[in-house]
């Protein structure tokens, strides 16, 4: 089933369970969409599966630094409210990579490109991303793949 019809069943079910907090996560992606093929519209492109996964991706980084700031404030509450929101996000994403699953997904995209310093960074960012979107954190990724090059 393709990514828009999961959430639109997925926002359906939420109605009939009454489900609140997960049906106003939903709709907030689905809102997010709209927004984003709005915008990518009038850039005269279209929007991919991979710029939704990109899309959830940059939410749920999102989330995380909004739980970290709440509980560095004392707002447990909120905090429980980013992760919730958090999981019913990652429902749409695929399973992220192991560890070990990483450094093989970039030991292969440096072979690739042949990237022998960190001048060539950029190059193989470029590859994960495009082989891997929704799977990894690319701001993680960053600093395995400049260890790598060294």
């Amino acid at each position: 089933m393709e990514l828009r019809e999961r959430l639109s069943s997925a926002v359906k079910d939420a109605m009939r369970a009454k489900e609140a907090e997960r049906l106003s996560t939903l709709r907030m992606m689905t809102s997010a969409i709209k927004d984003h093929e709005i915008a990518a519209r009038a850039e005269g492109r279209d929007v991919g599966i991979d710029d939704l996964l990109t899309l959830f991706g940059k939410m749920v980084k999102q989330r995380h630094e909004s739980a970290k700031a709440y509980t560095a404030g004392g707002r447990p509450e909120l905090h429980d409210k980013e992760m919730n929101e958090i999981k019913v996000i990652s429902e749409f994403l695929p399973a992220q990579l192991g560890a070990e699953e990483v450094s093989a997904a970039i030991a292969a995209a440096v072979a690739e490109v042949g990237a022998t310093s960190i001048k060539d960074m950029g190059k193989v960012m470029g590859v994960l991303k495009a082989k891997y979107t929704g799977q990894m954190d690319f701001g993680a990724v960053g600093a395995q793949i400049k260890a790598q090059l060294g």
